[in-house]
């Protein structure tokens, strides 16, 4: 969805004309940082991965997609994923390495955002009706990116009550989240009236695979730090 934007704090972060207050826009990593404002809820990195990688996640066989959770220091993250990617199947070569760094720089730019020792990191295949239903996540803060197919749904605060009682019944207005772009959504923990109604998309029956990297703050269902142990 393109739209009009005017201008929030700063020349790189936008705030969409159609978009409620709270819910920010920006064209780099760094503005990415404006989630921790007190008055914004969701802030949306506008961006484009290269288009070699985008073609190459997409016609790669949904097999190979992995299924992984870890709990790394930033600066872990390539030697804890690139084991399991190869486990997973993922073929090996400049594309998987591309993925892996974007998915480094993510994990430090939320690490450096909420001043996170530890990264909770999920990268899942889904092909099924996962979180379909309307929620607040129970977090502070959350990144979400979608690799491939399609990414998240939320629903501008106003309507807010409304999908969470009408569920699969609420026609709308919902808003979509681009393919690729990285939102940082706060939740209910960080604070009264806090947390942006969102959901997966159902792609139950549509043959689609989604490959979703979701980023938290330690917590009690993180997994051991990796190397397990340490």
């Amino acid at each position: 969805m393109t739209v009009p934007s005017i201008s929030l704090e700063s020349e790189s972060v936008r705030t969409s004309a159609t978009l409620a207050a709270g819910i920010a826009a920006c064209d780099a990593a760094d503005d990415l940082a404006v989630i921790n404002k007190p008055d914004v809820e969701l802030v949306i990195w506008r961006r484009t991965l290269p288009l070699r990688l985008r073609t190459w996640l997409d016609r790669l066989d949904a097999s190979c997609l992995p299924d992984l959770r870890i709990l790394v220091r930033p600066g872990d993250l390539r030697n804890a994923v690139e084991p399991q990617l190869k486990e997973s199947g993922m073929p090996p070569g400049d594309m998987r390495d591309l993925l892996i760094g974007d998915i480094d720089d993510l994990v430090s730019a939320f690490a450096d955002i909420t001043r996170s020792d530890l990264v909770d990191v999920r990268l899942e295949s889904i092909s099924h009706d996962a979180c379909w239903k309307f929620h607040q996540d129970c977090v502070e803060a959350r990144l979400l990116t979608t690799y491939r197919g399609p990414a998240t749904e939320w629903v501008q605060p106003i309507h807010a009550e409304q999908a969470l009682r009408e569920q699969k019944r609420f026609k709308g207005p919902l808003e979509h989240i681009r393919s690729n772009d990285v939102a940082i959504f706060k939740g209910s923990c960080a604070g009264p009236g806090s947390g942006i109604v969102h959901r997966s998309p159902p792609i139950a029956g549509t043959g689609y695979t989604r490959l979703l990297l979701c980023l938290n703050k330690l917590s009690a269902t993180s997994p051991q730090p990796w190397p397990r142990g340490v």
